[in-house]
Parts: structure tokens; sequence; C-alpha cells
């Protein structure tokens, strides 16, 4: 499993007292000269972060194609990288802290009062835009003469497509200013980096050889199959670092041990996933979903505050290592060379893919817009033709999910020597390269345009109205149906349900749940935990969790 390109275990195994071989002096200046390059964009990132066009990730893909450059030249053309890649490196060091802090960070309530829309584009127009794809590529890319392909090539390329990366959009989206809208692109995201990667493991284990009815339902079958269990494995070993901490108290003998299980444990689930042949992504972030809501509240203020920085900090490192990787990969000149004598063909299926992109895009984002708007109530609840611009525009970036899934179908530890395969991996690194700099640096300006900055004002004033509903469920208020705006039946048809699971819900969570497993309001009297300061502290009893908290204590 080798990111340099020399294997880092046999580095350690090699290294003896003070002396170093040549292969292993060069690894380390690769390791230096990379970890310089990551300090770098920190920097960078920060000193334009108030700039219109730049953000982090362009500034990271910006540095790698310039440090490829320069490799490039220094080695007379024979190289444009300090680093091997590997898909193992992705999906078990950097994908995991990245969908786990995401989950882990998310407004849960935002999320799940959405969570039937999120659902809606993430795993129903995920699957519309694998179709598309798929069928777009497969009558295409004859006409483009790139090579032999396969039906299960072509299902690869539909799923390897239909991953987006929203990092660009989230990055310009205030949270605040813009909860709905934020919370769809961001919850979408994830579901569809699930629903994506689900998708190409079941393509890699059927018979595509013999493909009839039976093996299209057995497709369907492994497809809920992977999507339930993953998700109930997430939630599981959650609930178990919860009811851990809950009982054993490590508060009173070392916070480093309450951080130290959270972080161990959220890892767990997601080996755990992968060990099982499941989605690590799905585990991961539930996993994530269920930390935050319980584990969380059953530590010292001063775990919360580490955890929260330790997994944001993590998943920031690894965000910025994939595109600086990307921009460097970006001029592998042994691709470009097996590819094609020149780069007319890798750009013109680049052009098609993105095409398909844009149209699969689109075949979803409206339609299913128009069906979740049938469900709402208000106005402001619904999304607007502007909002949905932006989450056509949001999905159509592509990044390290589309990059892991490519190296996986068309290289064998980052090599290929067949001509198709590093047509398929030049094009795919032209697709996130191009959609990631020019998408990206046009989201900025295109928000501002869509959704002009609201005064101050205006700004506090959408953010009270947005947090009463939120308060008011968090006092326990049910709301009355008859308080809301006249409906037509259909719109009562699909909202009574959304409002009846959600008190269920609150109720179970409240009775059942919180009891066992801890979280806000049910948290053990501790010395120097957040209860007893809240006990001694100001703004005692705002939602009455203290009240509660010595009620299940004694």
């Amino acid at each position: 499993m080798g990111i340099m390109g020399v294997d880092l275990g046999a580095l350690a195994l090699r290294y003896t007292g003070l002396s170093l071989s040549v292969s292993d002096h060069d690894s380390i200046v690769a390791i230096n000269i990379f970890v310089a390059l990551l300090c770098g964009c920190i920097v960078f990132g920060h000193l334009l972060e108030g700039n219109r066009w730049v953000n982090e990730s362009t500034t990271a893909l910006i540095m790698g194609l310039i440090t490829g450059g320069v490799i490039l030249l220094v080695t007379n053309g024979m190289n444009s990288r300090i680093l091997v890649f590997s898909e193992d490196i992705f999906f078990i060091y950097l994908l995991p802290p990245i969908i786990f802090n995401a989950g882990f960070q998310v407004k849960k309530k935002q999320f799940f009062r959405n969570f039937a829309t999120i659902t809606l584009f993430g795993a129903v127009g995920t699957l519309i835009s694998f179709v598309i794809i798929t069928l777009g590529a497969m009558a295409l890319f004859k006409k483009l003469d790139v090579g032999p392909l396969q039906l299960g090539d072509y299902l690869a390329i539909g799923a390897i497509f239909s991953a987006t990366d929203s990092v660009c959009t989230l990055q310009v989206l205030n949270q605040d200013e813009a909860p709905l809208l934020y919370s769809l692109v961001f919850g979408e995201g994830v579901v569809n980096d699930a629903t994506s990667v689900v998708l190409f493991n079941a393509i890699q284990n059927i018979d595509l050889n013999h493909f009839d009815a039976l093996v299209l339902l057995q497709f369907i079958g492994k497809f809920l199959y992977l999507l339930f269990t993953s998700t109930v494995l997430g939630v599981a070993v959650g609930l178990l670092s919860a009811y851990t901490i809950k009982k054993l108290c490590f508060a009173r003998h070392s916070t480093d041990r309450e951080v130290a299980i959270m972080m161990l444990m959220a890892y767990l689930s997601y080996m755990l996933s992968m060990l099982l042949d499941l989605s690590g992504i799905l585990t991961v972030f539930f996993c994530g979903i269920v930390m935050s809501h319980y584990t969380w509240h059953n530590v010292t203020e001063s775990s919360r505050v580490t955890t929260k920085h330790t997994f944001a900090t993590l998943s920031f490192i690894a965000e910025l290592f994939l595109f600086l990787y990307v921009g460097m990969d970006a001029l592998d000149i042994e691709k470009w060379r097996l590819a094609s004598s020149s780069p007319k063909k890798p750009i013109a299926l680049s052009a098609v893919i993105l095409g398909l992109v844009m149209v699969g895009r689109a075949a979803f984002v409206f339609p299913l817009s128009f069906i979740s708007n049938l469900s709402k109530k208000e106005a402001r609840l619904k999304i607007s033709f502007r909002q949905q611009i932006i989450i056509w525009w949001a999905g159509l970036m592509r990044g390290a999910v589309s990059i892991a899934l490519a190296y996986n179908k068309f290289t064998t530890s980052g090599h290929t020597a067949v001509r198709v395969n590093a047509i398929m991996i030049t094009s795919t690194v032209i697709v996130v390269l191009f959609s990631t700099m020019v998408f990206g640096l046009l989201t900025k300006p295109l928000i501002n345009l869509l959704i002009p900055p609201r005064p101050a004002n205006a700004a506090d004033l959408s953010s009270q109205s947005f947090l009463d509903p939120l308060l008011s469920s968090l006092l326990g208020s049910d709301l009355d149906i008859g308080q809301y705006p006249p409906q037509s039946n259909l719109q009562l048809l699909l909202a009574i349900p959304t409002r009846s699971v959600h008190r269920v819900w609150r109720k179970f969570d409240d009775r059942f749940m919180r009891p066992m497993f801890g979280g806000r309001g049910f948290v053990p009297f501790v010395p120097g935990s957040p209860v007893e300061r809240s006990i001694h502290g100001p703004g005692l009893g705002a939602l009455g969790t203290v009240t509660e908290a010595a009620d299940d204590h004694s």
C-alpha cells in the first residue's frame, strides 16, 4: 500500500541507525515537499479567503498544477508527481475523516427536517443521473473510438461520474443566511457519495455476462441491502460509544480517554463496514450523526471542544491532500502518452462526459424540486427556482470520489498499460480539474448574483424566523396542523407523515433512547462535567436540561 514511489512500510523497516539508503532519502524528500505544499495551501487559502473567485480547493489544485509542472521540468518530462496514487490510501485513510466530520458537524434538525428532499436528490437523483450518464456513454463513446468497453465498464462510468463534489459551493454558502439551501446541498453531497460508491460496489459484484431480469433484481436487492445494513451498523457503533462513555464516566479519570474512544470507535465503524463489504461512507456518516446526538453530550466541555476541532482539522487536511494530488496528477505524462498521441481525444471525451453530467443533473434537480415543493406548506420552505439553479450547479463539480473510483476500476496500484484505461483516467482527471477550477471559480459570483448577500438586520430577522420553530420543537411543543395556511389534499398527504414521524421519534428519543445513551438533557452528574458548570453558571434552564439531568441521575 504505497503512497510514495517507495512503500512507507518498507521505508520504516529499512531504516536502521543513522544511515539511509538513496531510495529512503528520496521518499523523505518527497514527504517534506508534500507537507510543505499542504502548509502553503493553508497559508494562501487564508490570504485569499475574502477573494471573490478563489477558495481553498482551487488554491490546492493550482498549487498542485504548478508543482507538477516544476517536477516535470526538473525530471526532463519523465514524471510530474511526488506521489503514487493508491485507492487504498484514499478509502482507508483520507475518506473516513471527511465523511465522519460531515455527519458529526451536520445540523441535525435541519438535515432531518429536509431528509425526504435530501434522499430524493441524493439517492433517487443519483440513480437518474447514473442511468443517463451510462446510456449516454454507451451511445456516444463508440463514435469517439475510445476503445473496447464492456457493459460493466459503462455502468462503472455511470457510477463514477454520478459522484458529486459540492465542497466549493459549501465554502461559499452561508449556513445561517441560507439554512435550507445549505442543508440540501450538504445532505445531497453526502448521500450522493454513499449512493455512488454503493452502486459502484454492487456493479462489481454482479455477473454482467448473463444480464437478465433476475440479475437486475439481484442488483436492486444488493443495493438496498448495502444501504440498510451500512446505516444500521453506523448507528449501532455510535450508540455503543455513547453507552460506553456514559456508563464508564471517563471524565472522572482522563479527558484523553474520552477523545480517544470517540476517535477510535468512529474509525472502527468504517473499518468494520469495509470488512463486511458494506458502504463505509454511509456507516461512518450515520455514526457521526449518532455520536454528535448522544456521545458528544456525555463528555466534558474540554472533550467537546477537542473532538470538534480534531475531526474538522483531519477532514480539512484530507481534502487539501486530495485536491493537491489531483492537480499534480493532471500532468502525469505517462498516462497522456499512452492515452493518445495528441490530447484531442481525452479532451473530447471529457467534454462529452461534462455534457452528460449537466444533462443528467438537470434531469432530476428540477422535477424532484417540483415534487418536493408539493409537500411544503409555506413559501419560505419551498425550493425557489434560483435555489434550484444553485443546487444544479453545486452538483456539476467532480472530485476525490470520482478520482478514486476511476483508479479502482481502470488502474492497478495507480498504473495502467492499457490504452482505453489510460484514456478513461486522463479524461476523469480533466473532468475533475475543469469542473473544480472553472465551475468552482464561478460559484461565488453565481451565488452572489442569484442570492444577493442580505444586510445584517435582514439576516438576523431571517435567522430568528427560522429558529423559532426549532426552539419550539426543543421545548416539546407539538405543532397543530390547523395553524398552517390552507393546503391542497396532496400537500396534506405528503406533509402529515413527515410531521408525524418527527413527533413520534422525538417522544421515543426522550423516553427511551436518551435515558439509556445520554445526550442533551440526560447527562449523568459528574464533577467537572458540563452539567455541573451549567448548574453554577449563567443561562440555567433555558431548555430544562439541568432539571432533566438531575432527575435522570436520581
